[in-house]
């Protein structure tokens, strides 16, 4: 179900410094996530979105934004997708994040854009202008497993549709990786796992890979996941159970050792676990060549 609402706000905040990604502004322009992803956080109660599959389209978004960007004093990184996909399929019909980068664009603003999807080639033009101060795009991969990522994605594009996508963006030039977020515990926490999902990186032109082995779980995303598990992995609830009992934070077991898997690939690779950043600046200073990167 698709229902148009109207914000009163489209840009936030984000709390500095962000270890993530660097980003001084966040902004979410739909709410609810067509993915439906069977571990996503945004589930959880805290964020209060009483039905996940209903996709809230905020259709006043873009006023918003032509209104307020340009009165921002400090030029940051601006990011996408931190509660939803902003390329899922309801993109397709309202261009939103597409119409987005443009006013973006026209105000030589940095993006960072985290997605599942391979229908953000459709703005590979407007990202590349963009990349003349800052564009990255993380494609978020936890598995190189299609068929496996069929039941825990169940409504994202493929892992090889992703990779697919990241060749095509390193080559046009623009910034580009890995999240490599939930690793989930007795899922997908093996070390051929990790060693084909570097692997599949690096051929597809990844600069870097940011790791997070192991998975959040809050009343609301919880229960949901243990509800999945239960349909398609069963027994794996029990694990969980007991071995976390109700922890937040589920960090897979020998993480230490897989961690150490992965540092000594990436390294191989010529691959970083952090992303190159944009430093914020005021918006007095030269605007028309690469600032340096944090």
């Amino acid at each position: 179900m698709i229902k148009e609402i109207t914000a009163k706000t489209i840009l936030n905040h984000v709390k500095q410094p962000d270890p993530w990604f660097g980003l001084k502004y966040n902004m979410n322009l739909f709410r609810g996530c067509q993915h439906q992803c069977i571990y996503c956080d945004s589930r959880s109660d805290c964020y209060q979105i009483e039905d996940f599959s209903e996709i809230q389209v905020k259709i006043n978004a873009l006023d918003l934004l032509d209104d307020v960007l340009p009165r921002k004093k400090v030029r940051g990184t601006i990011g996408f997708g931190s509660m939803n996909d902003p390329y899922m399929p309801v993109e397709q019909e309202y261009r939103l994040t597409g119409k987005a980068l443009e006013i973006i664009s026209k105000n030589k603003f940095p993006v960072h854009i985290l997605t599942k999807s391979d229908l953000v080639l459709r703005d590979i033009g407007l990202l590349k202008n963009i990349s003349r101060v800052y564009a990255a795009v993380s494609f978020t991969i936890t598995t190189a497993d299609d068929e496996l990522a069929r039941k825990l994605e169940t409504g994202a594009p493929l892992p090889s549709a992703r990779f697919r996508a990241m060749l095509k963006l390193a080559e046009a030039g623009i910034l580009t990786g890995v999240t490599m977020m939930p690793i989930l515990p007795f899922l997908e926490d093996s070390e051929q796992n990790i060693y084909q999902i570097i692997s599949r990186a690096q051929n597809s032109g990844a600069t870097y890979i940011i790791p997070s082995f192991g998975v959040s779980l809050r009343p609301g995303s919880r229960d949901y996941y243990y509800q999945k598990l239960d349909q398609l992995f069963p027994g794996i609830k029990e694990k969980y159970i007991n071995h976390y009992g109700d922890q937040y934070q589920c960090t897979v077991p020998g993480w230490r050792e897989l961690n150490k898997v992965f540092q000594e690939e990436i390294n191989r690779a010529g691959i970083t676990a952090r992303i190159p950043v944009f430093k914020p600046e005021n918006r007095t200073g030269n605007t028309k060549q690469m600032p340096l990167f944090e």
